[in-house]
């Protein structure tokens, strides 16, 4: 196979301008796979999450180029209402995945391997349909859908729906010729939940970052090495929010300026994400601080009454979504990152992009939640972690816009790590050979 004729299709449920997590892994993962001399091409629905962000589309299909990637928008039906239960989220998965499998049907010349990402479970049945045409297939998992929607109330534990889908998801992963996972720990419940076998496919593609779009807003920073973060410290890397690089003064502590640090979160506002201790939290943080969220989601009308409730809309900024091209910017101009996830089973497994994103712009981090995300930030010594409660997040806050010197080790030390493990052009490079792998494999066969 040469080339010129390698073909990949990307099946996704969100792409950007959709901001989140999987729309920012299937962007760049496809970008850094064209690059790599894949033809690559992305089927994806209108805009439409979070919901009422975008104006609705009726056209039943558009072909757009995005950043050297061909992008088919195909037609769903798309919810308006803020955090609409499972009877309105149904149609907009299911006719989907339906008009992506027309699509695969009718365009089978033009493709030589097929990724579909997960969630929601309902991109399998257009990999069913290409594993049927003998064309390789690779499931990308990013969750245990099923088991996250159960937790967070959208789906009844032991109802006919539940039973169903369980039943769909396990063809679907044993159908499939590869499994890829973000992390180690989701490789083992994947294989726990539908069947042991499966750990011998599945390959490990964490998520990662364009680290040279996010990176600190000194320009030292983008170097790598001792000496490069030994002068990162000493140009104050992680001061971002007093004033740039001002010295501090005997005690160690900021001196004051007219803008006051920010704690910032990035991404989707939704159940999943503790974001209501955050909120409290500002409640009882004693250093001047702002915390400021960018994105939007099924909670941010909850979370705004909450503010209004608490009486803390002078410590808590929202901007509503932005463009993916602003978010570097913005952590540039933070002080603090927070990854807050719900203490739940069903997310241990999880590790949000947007704490990669963090550490690649030198941002020290503050994360909740259990299993992955715990682990990662401590044993890499590269984050906080905090109990998910207001007054513990407070504290976690506090100690670090009062210590400088500690900020500063996090930000070298996250800067440094996140360019040596998780820069998305080396992962998609490695997908990029098991992709060439699986596919001379099926012809050979």
């Amino acid at each position: 196979m040469t080339a010129t004729n390698r073909r990949v299709v990307f099946v996704s449920q969100m792409f950007p301008p959709e901001t989140g997590g999987n729309a920012s892994r299937i962007h760049d993962t496809a970008t850094n796979i064209q690059r790599d001399d894949w033809a690559v091409t992305v089927l994806a629905p209108p805009p439409s999450y979070p919901p009422g962000a975008f104006d609705r589309s009726w056209r039943r299909s558009r072909t757009e180029d995005v950043d050297g990637v061909t992008v088919h928008r195909l037609w769903t039906w798309q919810p308006t209402s803020e955090n609409p239960g499972m009877a309105k989220r149904l149609p907009y998965y299911l006719i989907f995945g339906i008009h992506a499998m027309v699509w695969l049907l009718w365009n089978v010349r033009n493709y030589d391997i097929v990724i579909t990402s997960t969630p929601p479970i309902s991109t399998g049945a257009p990999g069913l349909v290409a594993s049927a045409l003998g064309t390789p297939w690779i499931v990308d998992i990013r969750d245990l859908w099923i088991d996250a929607s159960i937790s967070l109330g959208y789906l009844e534990s032991g109802s006919a729906v539940e039973r169903a889908s369980r039943r769909f998801q396990r063809l679907v992963l044993h159908r499939a010729d590869r499994l890829t996972v973000t992390t180690e720990t989701l490789g083992r419940a994947v294989a726990r939940r539908y069947g042991e076998g499966l750990e011998l496919k599945t390959v490990i593609v964490p998520n990662g970052v364009d680290t040279e779009r996010f990176r600190p807003a000194t320009a030292v920073a983008a170097e790598s090495g001792i000496e490069a973060a030994s002068r990162l410290v000493t140009d104050g890397l992680a001061s971002n929010g007093f004033g740039g690089g001002s010295t501090t003064e005997d005690d160690g502590r900021e001196p004051s300026t007219d803008s006051p640090p920010t704690i910032v979160y990035t991404g989707n506002l939704g159940t999943a994400q503790n974001l209501e201790a955050c909120v409290e939290a500002m409640r009882h943080v004693s250093e001047p601080a702002v915390f400021r969220l960018v994105g939007s989601g099924d909670v941010e009308s909850k979370l705004r009454r909450l503010v209004d409730d608490l009486g803390v809309g002078d410590r808590v900024e929202f901007t509503g979504l932005v463009s993916r091209d602003e978010v570097p910017e913005i952590l540039g101009d933070a002080t603090i990152g927070v990854a807050p996830l719900e203490e739940t089973e069903t997310l241990a497994y999880a590790m949000p992009t947007k704490v990669y994103e963090y550490m690649a712009c030198g941002l020290p981090t503050v994360v909740t939640g259990r299993g992955e995300i715990r682990r990662f930030v401590t044993e890499s010594d590269v984050g906080v972690h905090a109990e998910g409660d207001p007054e513990a997040l407070a504290d976690r806050f506090d100690e670090l816009l009062a210590d400088r010197g500690r900020r500063n080790e996090l930000a070298v030390r996250s800067r440094e790590h996140v360019v040596e493990h998780y820069d998305r052009t080396a992962i998609a490079r490695r997908l990029s050979d098991e992709l060439r792998t699986l596919v001379g494999d099926h012809e050979s066969a």
